[in-house]
């Protein structure tokens, strides 16, 4: 006898004019099958009282987890506005929480990002945290997040250096494994000038880590 709770779920599916080669959309449906059917491999019973709902839960949590997938960090990197200044913008302490591809486990910390603004074109906070967000959202790997953020702000601000230092501790390392609580890790990417000027570079860095004056 199918003991199997009946769904209540809306697949967040993309719109019909979607572009060619965008993500498919999530499945919660089936995705709450898998959930099901991997409790069963653990030795659980899905049907408890406990577990009846999670799969749907498990579900629903991953669709918003992964939601960066669905999104363009271009378009909140394209409402810049005019401003006669190509001074540096460092914008510090912006937390973050991602996946882990490797175990789907969550990895959580804050991104700095730098940037030297070119043509009088900047753009708000906010749409630099929506970036990182981006960019979170999705299974992923620290050291390429790290290099999306920054190419994504090259890309669309046409920035004359970018730099991006993220910050983070994998749960992963925490639970599993070798096990280590207090381990963290931290990345960098630069583009543009500060590429090549390890000078530059030398001075801009202490500001992301917090060491310069804030």
């Amino acid at each position: 006898m199918d003991v199997t709770p009946p769904l209540h779920l809306q697949s967040t599916a993309l719109e019909p004019e979607a572009a060619a080669g965008a993500p498919r959309p999530v499945d919660l449906e089936r995705a709450a099958r898998a959930v099901r059917e991997l409790l069963v491999a653990l030795g659980e019973e899905p049907a408890r009282d406990g577990l009846r709902e999670t799969p749907e839960r498990v579900a629903r949590a991953l669709a918003e987890m992964t939601g960066g997938m669905r999104e363009d960090a271009g378009r909140h990197l394209a409402r810049t506005f005019e401003e006669a200044s190509d001074e540096l913008v460092v914008v510090r302490d912006i937390q973050f929480h991602s996946l882990c591809e490797h175990h789907l486990l969550p990895f959580s910390g804050v991104a700095h990002v730098a940037y030297l603004p070119a043509g009088g074109r900047v753009v708000g906070l906010s749409k630099l945290a929506r970036t990182v967000d981006v960019f979170a959202r999705r299974p992923q790997v620290q050291e390429r997040m790290t290099a999306q953020i920054a190419d994504a702000i090259v890309e669309h601000l046409g920035a004359d250096a970018v730099g991006v230092m993220l910050e983070s501790e994998h749960l992963c390392m925490k639970v599993r494994g070798v096990r280590q609580p207090s381990s963290s890790m931290v990345t960098t990417a630069w583009r543009g000038r500060w590429k090549f000027d390890s000078g530059r570079r030398a001075e801009v860095a202490p500001l992301l880590r917090g060491a310069g004056p804030r």
